[in-house]
This record gives structure tokens, sequence and C-alpha cells, in this order.
């Protein structure tokens, strides 16, 4: 009998042994990830949205940027702006919840550039009225783009989908010359928008059985970015918490998918 209870004690006290050390390093786990956050929030519809207040937990004490970096934040400002009151319009017109969706989201990049902006110490952080802007080229295609998406809502998808390419565009040579790192953590999540955008604008087209051809971006980069799934945000740590990437997917400048093989410095993220 003494036999029978020692050959069934030791197992169970060895097992009670590996739950004690598996639920140790699940608490130390869940204490890790708690210190990491993601910036963005994807709808099932691709609507992208960029958390205000997981950006600010995460922004960096860095040098003050230069010149160049703060003429192509104010741009991006311009742009993001550019992007919400076209699809207000065309949401206004047309009643699809698409372009209400999207344009939400976009005001939510634009907080981010503003948060950047008041961050490094501009002035210029005002919005002003919708439709309206202080830099004739944006007023100028304001009004082409309104002009094209009101003919029909065939062309308004289409309107949005030729936004959001720019938008891809301009952020990837953006990304190709700064330096600064959270310019860098805000222009990265704000290109996966642009393409989660794009994807769900070409998948609406399609729905009506309409072909998309771009104008900013090539064929090939399309193709790529509309036949990969919605991307999600990678998750970074925290500020105060430390810095170095931890295991990151990289600077995201290509189509679609998240790849590049990261850096040694800045922000830490994991990957998501």
């Amino acid at each position: 009998m003494k036999t029978l209870i020692k050959y069934y004690t030791i197992p169970m006290i060895l097992f009670i042994m590996l739950l004690g050390s598996f639920a140790c390093e699940k608490e130390q786990m869940i204490s890790e990830n708690e210190d990491y956050v993601s910036i963005l929030k994807v709808a099932e519809d691709g609507t992208t949205s960029v958390i205000d207040g997981n950006l600010q937990a995460v922004l960096l004490d860095t040098p003050p940027i230069t010149d160049d970096e703060m003429s192509l934040l104010l741009g991006m400002k311009e742009e993001e702006k550019l992007a919400r009151d076209v699809y207000y319009v065309l949401y206004e017109k047309f009643g699809r919840m698409i372009f209400s969706n999207i344009a939400k989201a976009e005001e939510r990049h634009l907080n981010a550039v503003i948060m950047l902006l008041k961050y490094y110490g501009s002035a210029d952080t005002l919005i002003g009225e919708t439709g309206k802007f202080t830099n004739p080229e944006f007023q100028s295609l304001y009004n082409e783009l309104i002009l094209k998406g009101s003919v029909s809502i065939d062309e308004a998808l289409m309107t949005g989908a030729l936004i959001e390419e720019m938008d891809i565009k301009d952020l990837n040579q953006c990304l190709s010359v700064v330096t600064n790192e959270n310019i860098i953590i805000v222009f990265e999540n704000l290109l996966k928008g642009s393409r989660n955008h794009l994807r769900a604008f070409i998948r609406q087209l399609t729905q009506l059985g309409l072909s998309y051809n771009p104008v900013y971006i090539s064929v090939d980069e399309l193709e790529q970015i509309i036949t990969s799934p919605m991307e999600k945000g990678n998750q970074y740590r925290k500020n105060g918490n430390g810095n170095g990437r931890n295991n990151g997917n990289g600077r995201n400048k290509g189509n679609g998918s998240n790849n590049g093989n990261g850096s040694n410095n800045g922000n830490g993220r994991q990957g998501g």
C-alpha cells in the first residue's frame, strides 16, 4: 500500500509544481504584455484609426526635429485634412457608411499629426474650416476631388481609392527621408491605415463589378496591397519602460504586408 501511495504521490507533486511554474510564467507574460500597446484600431471593414492615448504613451524623448521634418508634418496635416473633408462631403451626398467611417478615421489620423506638431512646439496646429486650405495646391486638389467624386457613387469610390494611393505614395516618400523616431512611428501607422482604406474602397468597387487603375502607385504595388489581408498595428513599448525594438517588423515601407529588417534603436515594439 505504501508503495502504491508513493507511486501516485510523486507524479502528483510534479504535476502541481509544473502548474505553479506555468502560472508564474503566464503571470509574467501578462505583466510584460501590459507594457506594450498598439496605436491602431482596425475595424472589420478595414477602417483604421489611431488611438490617441496609446500614441501619447509611446512617444519618445528625441532631439528637436529638423525644418524639413517640420515641413513634412505640416504637409501631412493638410493631406489628412483633405482626405477627411472629401469623405465627409461624399458621405453627405451618397450616404455610404464607408465614407463616414473612413472620414472619422482620418480625423484620428489628423489628430495624430497635430499631436506631433504640438509635441515639437509648432504653432500651426489649427485645422480650419472644412473644405478650406491655406495651401492653394491643396485647395485646388480638394475642389477637383469633390467635382470628380460627386458625379456618381462609382466615381466617389474611385476618388476614395485615388486619395488613399496618393497618401501611400507621399507617406512612403516621407519615410524614406525622415530620421525622427516619433515621426516614423506615426507615419508607419498612417501608411498601414491608408493601405487598409485602399483595400476597403477596392472591395466596394469590386462588389459593383468595377476595376481600378492606379495613378500614384504601380499596378504591382496595388496588386500586392489588395491581395494581402488588413494590417494590424505593431505593439509598442510604453514610454518609461525602456527603449529598443523587440523583434518588430521593421520600418514598414513596403506594400501590403509588413516587411523590413528593423532597427536596433528607438521605441520597443513587438510584431503585430
